[in-house]
C-alpha cells in the first residue's frame, strides 16, 4: 500500500469506488485483464486520480485485500481454544474461496511468483498475519502458552492457503482445528510428590 502523496486528500467515495471496481474487474477478467484504464472507467475517476494514489494495479488490489481481510477474518472471542481455531479457519476458508477480496489475494500470490515488485508488496503488507496473530493470542490464552511466532501463523494459515491454491478446496476444518490445538497444547507439568 502506498502512502497518500502530499496534495489533495483522497475522496473516500472515489477510493471506495476504485476498490469495488478492482474487485469486480478481477472477478470478470482475471488479474491479467485488470488495467488502470479499466479501473478508472469502472470507478468513474480519472487515470490521473488513480496514479496520484497508487502506482500499480497490484497496489490497489492489495489495499482492497487488506481492508476486506480485516473485516472478513475478525471474529468474536470463543469459549475454548478448539472453537477459536475452528472459527478462524472457517472464516479464512470463506475469505479465500467465496470473497472477491480472497480472489484478489489469490491473484496477488500467483503474480508474486514471477513479479518481484508484487512479491515485495505482498511481503510488506501481509494480508493474513494480523488476524492470525489475534486468533493465536486468544488460543494461547486458553492454552496457557505463547503462540505469537511467525511459525505459529504459518501452521494456522498454511494448510488452508496451500489447499485452496493447489486444489481449489479447503482442508477438513474441524480435523485441522483439532490437530493444531493438540499440537499447541503444552504437556502437563509433572506433579511434585509431597
Amino acid at each position: 500500500m502506498s502512502p497518500a502523496p502530499p496534495g489533495r486528500p483522497r475522496s473516500q467515495d472515489a477510493r471506495q469506488s476504485v476498490l469495488r471496481a478492482i474487485d469486480d474487474l478481477l472477478v470478470e477478467r482475471g488479474y491479467a485483464g485488470v488495467t488502470m484504464k479499466a479501473i478508472a472507467e469502472r470507478a468513474g475517476v480519472s487515470r490521473q486520480t488513480l496514479y496520484r494514489w497508487w502506482s500499480t494495479t497490484a497496489e490497489i488490489l492489495l489495499e482492497a485485500c487488506v481492508e476486506d481481510a480485516r473485516d472478513e477474518l475478525r471474529s468474536a472471542p470463543q469459549p475454548d481454544a478448539r472453537q477459536e481455531v475452528h472459527e478462524y479457519l472457517r472464516r479464512l476458508e470463506a475469505f479465500l474461496l467465496r470473497c472477491d477480496a480472497g480472489a484478489a489475494y489469490r491473484a496477488l500470490l500467483g503474480e508474486s511468483q514471477h513479479d518481484a515488485r508484487v512479491r515485495e508488496l505482498v511481503r510488506a503488507a501481509d494480508v493474513l498475519a494480523p488476524s492470525a496473530h489475534d486468533c493465536l493470542a486468544r488460543v494461547g490464552a486458553h492454552l496457557g502458552t505463547d503462540l505469537g511466532t511467525d511459525e505459529h501463523v504459518a501452521e494456522l494459515v498454511g494448510p488452508v492457503v496451500y489447499a485452496v491454491l493447489s486444489t481449489g478446496t479447503a482442508p477438513e476444518v474441524p480435523a485441522l482445528a483439532e490437530h493444531l490445538v493438540r499440537a499447541w497444547t503444552p504437556p502437563p507439568r509433572p506433579r511434585r510428590s509431597a
